[in-house]
């Protein structure tokens, strides 16, 4: 009886023994699994981009990995230069490289050996990398919690420790360690802090550290980094709180981005041409950079990767906020109120501003189209208070136009200057060096107001758009609105009967007969008759003229000034282009602006691959040109994806 008793005992032992083991093991690898195979719509759009680069100087590279607003960015080592971690973080305002990698990871006690790559990717919000060495592998997976502060998950094989190290490329650091962190601070101000998991054993030597875990499976480290802080400190509670819960903070971060893909994509469109969508969403995120300075509220850089884009542009930030409504409306809306910061008291809206107020542009302004971004961004939300909050400067600035870019006050406006420099009318047209402008002169208005000698379509076209807009935004806004109405005048004033289009005017009347893509604004803004739409239909499917490679060139390409590198004077600009095209659908043209659609889809270089896009292409040959990493290129392709099949 005892015997069986015992024998009973032990079968029971045996039995919660082996459903323990089976529960740790289930639990272990579920855990396992949610680190290495989180369900994400992101995961399906690997290698997104191209941005490998090892630092092999101090500030040279051409794209970098960035999110919620950071001003720091990093990249994927080269597989030729390879280094065990993510590079950088590199300042994107001072423009260099804080570390080669300030987080590489070996494990412990074989920091001899030698780690490979096996699969590395860019994904959406996210860069992921896992390599492979003779002591094990490991998998790293860097994301941004916030503008401050990004986080790094690494997977250690066999729960091995995990040794991390760095080294700081300035040649004065401050360093320092307390309990399981590291700070650095620069001269300039700058200052690093990366917390590690507890138990953690830290040693700095010059100029760099060292870090060691105990055993694990899964390690976090916290990359917080201070850009110039003046005063201001590192939230040290936000940051414990992030490596205390990562797993909060990665989930959060993958909703963040799954909402993004799910409000832009759409199931009807093909494969490739979603990826396409998705590259310019992540394009727009990765040049979203935080107030700073004297940017009073978040924007879009025209492109992280040129220094001199470091800041906001007027009519940039309205044709990103357009894009950005339907999948990031509060940024959208601090896009246009970034700009309105710095409205002047005359209604002007000014050029472009800068962290630096001393580099701001006010020479000049840029084309109105602050009533169409607040109209696109109400239609995505419905908010009416935002309406409200933008109304009344909207209506000082486009009521600016007639007071100080009509020089003989006939209701017809011309771009000019604050300084009386041709220079500067140019860039307020956006075009700064257009073809149709190479014989204008300026005129004088008052002492801070000049034109040029001449009337363009696209500002007129573009403020009676404006004018359509605010007269339904002022009953939103339940304000009155008695502005006169021209757009009648406009759309008769600049049409060639003879040549059967639109261009510019003199002053004295007479044509600027230059065929460019200013003639696209009246039918994007649709004040251009049906009959004047038939007879420009014969120019823009005159593929040696409008209908190109890539359609719709910015002068056309049979001019004998067409230039295939020339800027404004033959390449293909993505806004101008999507004006066309846009124009096109409004007037019943759906199959021909399908197909142009399409060509730009399928020919633009580097587009469905891991190409960046650019500020400009080739008219003939869909080359790359100018900036990568573009915003409004991107915003316009998003637009063009929206708009793709459907009707009017």
């Amino acid at each position: 009886m005892v015997l069986i008793i015992k024998i009973v005992t032990m079968r029971k032992y045996i039995v919660a023994t082996c459903l323990i083991v089976v529960i740790i093991a289930l639990f272990n690898y579920c855990s396992d699994c949610s680190h290495k195979e989180r369900s994400s719509l992101v995961h399906e759009y690997g290698d997104i981009l191209d941005i490998s680069y090892t630092p092999s100087d101090s500030t040279y590279c051409r794209g970098w990995f960035s999110d919620q607003g950071s001003w720091m960015g990093f990249t994927i080592p080269q597989k030729e230069q390879w280094v065990n971690g993510f590079c950088g973080p590199f300042n994107l305002e001072s423009r260099y490289w804080l570390s080669p990698s300030l987080v590489s990871v070996g494990f412990a006690g074989h920091m001899d050996a030698v780690f490979h790559p096996d699969s590395v990717s860019y994904f959406p919000g996210e860069l992921y990398m896992k390599s492979f060495s003779d002591a094990g592998t490991i998998a790293q997976r860097l994301l941004f919690v916030d503008k401050s502060n990004a986080l790094l998950e690494c997977t250690s094989e066999d729960n091995k420790p995990l040794c991390f190290y760095g080294q700081v490329l300035a040649d004065k650091v401050s360093q320092n360690v307390m309990n399981n962190s590291y700070t650095f601070s620069l001269p300039s101000g700058d200052q690093c802090l990366l917390t590690f998991p507890e138990d953690t054993k830290i040693r700095i030597y010059d100029g760099g550290y060292e870090a060691t875990t105990p055993k694990g499976k899964h390690f976090y480290v916290v990359i917080s980094f201070l850009n110039n802080p003046k005063g201001q400190v590192f939230d040290v509670n936000a940051i414990k709180d992030i490596q205390s819960q990562p797993t909060k903070y990665i989930d959060k971060h993958y909703q963040c981005w799954d909402n993004y893909l799910k409000n832009v994509l759409r199931p009807d469109m093909p494969k490739e041409y979603n990826r396409i969508a998705v590259k310019a969403v992540v394009t727009l995120i990765a040049n979203w950079r935080s107030s700073k300075g004297g940017l009073l509220h978040d924007g879009v850089v025209p492109s992280h990767a040129v220094g001199y884009f470091m800041g906001f542009w007027a009519w940039d930030s309205w044709k990103h906020a357009v894009a950005l409504a339907s999948f990031a409306p509060e940024l959208a809306k601090n896009q246009v109120r970034a700009m309105f910061d710095y409205q002047l008291d005359n209604g002007m809206i000014i050029d472009c501003i800068y962290p630096d107020i001393r580099e701001n542009n006010a020479r000049d302004s840029k084309p109105p189209l602050a009533a169409w971004a607040v109209n696109e961004i109400f239609k995505e939300t419905s908010d009416t208070s935002f309406v409200k909050e933008m109304y009344p400067q909207l209506l000082n600035y486009y009521r600016w136009w007639y007071t100080d870019r009509d020089h003989d006050s006939n209701g017809i406006c011309e771009f000019g200057s604050v300084d009386g420099t041709l220079e500067a009318a140019a860039w307020e047209s956006g075009m700064d060096n257009a073809i149709r402008f190479d014989d204008a002169e300026m005129v004088k208005n008052s002492e801070t107001a000049w034109s040029f000698d001449q009337e363009s379509v696209d500002l007129n076209a573009f403020l009676a758009y404006e004018y359509s807009i605010l007269r339904d935004l002022a009953v939103i806004a339940e304000q009155p609105f008695n502005e006169p109405d021209y757009t009648q005048e406009i759309s008769a004033y600049f049409y060639d009967k003879d040549l059967g289009f639109f261009f510019d005017r003199k002053l004295n009347g007479k044509f600027v007969e230059e065929e460019g893509s200013e003639a696209y604004i009246p039918f994007w803004t649709g004040i251009a008759s049906k009959e004047q739409m038939e007879s420009a239909m014969k120019l823009f499917t005159d593929t040696a003229k409008f209908s190109t490679y890539i359609p719709f060139p910015t002068v056309a390409a049979d001019n004998p000034k067409f230039m295939p590198k020339g800027y404004w004077r033959g390449p293909i600009w993505l806004d101008q282009t999507y004006f066309a095209i846009s124009g096109l659908r409004k007037y019943g043209y759906v199959e021909e602006a399908d197909k142009y659609t399409r060509q730009v889809f399928d020919r633009l270089q580097g587009l469905k691959g891991n190409g960046a896009i650019h500020e400009n292409y080739g008219t003939h040959t869909g080359e790359q040109l100018k900036a990568p990493h573009f915003s409004w290129s991107s915003a316009h392709l998003l637009m063009l994806y929206k708009d793709y099949g459907k009707n009017k």
